[in-house]
């Protein structure tokens, strides 16, 4: 196979582009959210620096900026929605944690496990209401109302990813999982975009460009999510325990494989323990699982997957292709992070 994305080609001119703004586009970034947060006497002040104080990438809020400068967004717009999308993004990342029981969050304890559940869900709340107040503020100053609709839409998408990530009664298709992991990471990847490219055409959407920007982060989003589902069955995704994807049943690709695999006595199984919620045969499927081809099978679907997101890279309107390459070079890492383990394909991603 040939290299994940042909995006790479143009890494050395697209890199000196990224590296000019980075200190700037950051530390502005992180200044004007810093400016926003809970002020001291406020009660949610202290799980706010706890969380903000390791802002992570702001890849999607980069996003934003590189694009805006691109198409000659005001600042004075761009920044507001820059920030309304990391803010929801962050907003997400407490609730999930609250979810999934996550202890860690950026390598250090999560909100919810430092200041509690009802501290960590209303800090996330406040954050949603904070993100539309600058999407509102945006809007104003762009002349663009599209812009509130634009993150509400968004917002739903992500929102019923998670939920239907939450049923574990529910049998899923190969294809219903891509849709249920694009659904819940690419929303938020897309809203940068489709914000800033609604400012620059007047309150309005091209629809074919939408189209496109959706199509492609859906592809670079469920290949990322993909690449995480295998790291987590090789314990190095950043989770607590190996395979802990299974142990909360978790969807997880690499498990939807293996099940696939099983003749059918096994599979009914499986099935009895699985949709059990009981954990006593964990170590058992778990050993079935890594033990089974079903991470290679992952890894070559993934690389399908990623490879048709750099096809629509090539179909997204002029110069956007500088704006996504520093998040698909870094997805790129993530799924070849994840097949280093996996010798009999190592070389179909020019390692």
């Amino acid at each position: 196979m040939a290299n994940l994305s042909p995006l790479v080609k143009t890494a050395p001119e697209t890199k000196k582009i990224a590296t000019a703004s980075q200190y700037t586009d950051t530390a502005a970034l992180i200044n004007y959210i810093s400016d926003h947060l809970p002020a001291i006497e406020h009660p949610l002040s202290e799980a706010a620096t706890h969380h903000f104080a390791k802002p992570g990438k702001l890849l999607r809020a980069k996003m934003a900026l590189k694009a805006s400068t691109h198409l000659d967004i005001e600042p004075s717009a761009a920044l507001p929605w820059a920030a309304a999308i990391e803010l929801l993004h962050n907003a997400s990342l407490i609730h999930d944690d609250i979810c999934d029981g996550d202890t860690l969050r950026r390598g250090r304890p999560s909100v919810w496990f430092k200041y509690g559940r009802d501290t960590a869900l209303m800090l996330g709340d406040w954050l949603i209401a904070l993100s539309f107040e600058l999407a509102g503020e945006a809007a104003h100053r762009s002349a663009t109302p599209l812009l509130v609709k634009i993150l509400a839409d968004q917002m739903k998408l992500t929102t019923v990813g998670e939920a239907r990530g939450l049923d574990i009664q529910r049998t899923i298709d190969w294809e219903g999982y891509v849709d249920l992991a694009a659904d819940k990471t690419a929303p938020l990847l897309t809203a940068p975009l489709r914000g800033i490219m609604a400012m620059h055409h007047g309150n309005s959407e091209d629809d074919d460009a939408s189209m496109t920007v959706d199509a492609y982060f859906r592809c670079l989003g469920s290949a990322y999510q993909i690449a995480n589902d295998i790291l987590n069955f090789q314990g190095n995704d950043g989770a607590e325990a190996q395979a802990s994807d299974l142990g909360r049943r978790a969807p997880n690709m690499v498990t939807l494989i293996y099940r696939h695999m099983l003749p059918a006595p096994e599979q009914m199984h499986f099935d009895e323990w699985y949709r059990s919620g009981c954990n006593s045969a964990l170590d058992y499927w778990q050993d079935q699982i890594i033990g089974s081809s079903a991470m290679k099978t992952a890894s070559r679907r993934m690389h399908g997957i990623f490879n048709e997101s750099g096809r629509l890279a090539e179909e997204l309107p002029v110069g956007l292709d500088k704006v996504i390459y520093p998040l698909h070079l870094m997805v790129k890492q993530v799924c070849e992070k994840s097949v280093v383990a996996l010798s009999v394909i190592r070389g179909d991603f020019g390692q």
